[in-house]
């Protein structure tokens, strides 16, 4: 009878177990992440670009977050640099949104190895030319004068 009334306990306690439905919880969590944009941007517009200038590079235009939505910025032209290339923004995608990668100048490549000869012997000339102008043509370093050896 201990039997069974201990068997008859187990089947109420799995019956009472398998009919109610388990319990389940959902959290939405919603984090800002600055500089994130959940929102994909549209299409880049095309821009005619004007004329050339000298000294100057054209950065194309960009659609740009205003904290609601995207709004068109147009190009615009900016002075140039020796040695360097302009490489423009772009949004990337990240973390399930979108940041704006902000554009940069970009060593241009072979351009320190074709100007390094000409700025050695520019320092070479300012350094001799420094040593002139203070000790004349030849230069005889401290002491050794007296030793009779300049």
């Amino acid at each position: 009878m201990k039997l069974h009334l201990n068997a008859l306990a187990l089947a109420g306690a799995l019956s009472f177990f398998g009919i109610c439905p388990p319990a389940t919880a959902q959290v939405a969590v919603n984090i800002n992440v600055p500089g994130l944009v959940i929102m994909a941007p549209p299409a880049p517009r095309y821009e005619a670009p004007p004329a050339p200038r000298g000294g100057f590079v054209w950065v194309p235009g960009r659609w740009a977050w205003n904290g609601q939505d995207y709004a068109w910025r147009p190009g615009r032209w900016v002075k140039a640099r020796a040695g360097y290339d302009y490489a423009p923004g772009r949004w990337v995608e990240d973390r399930g949104g979108w940041r704006w990668s902000e554009g940069n100048w970009r060593r241009r490549e072979g351009w320190r190895e074709r100007h390094e000869h000409h700025e050695r012997h520019e320092r070479r000339r300012d350094r001799d030319a420094h040593r002139h102008h203070e000790h004349g043509p030849y230069h005889c370093p401290p002491g050794q004068a007296k030793k009779g050896r300049c």
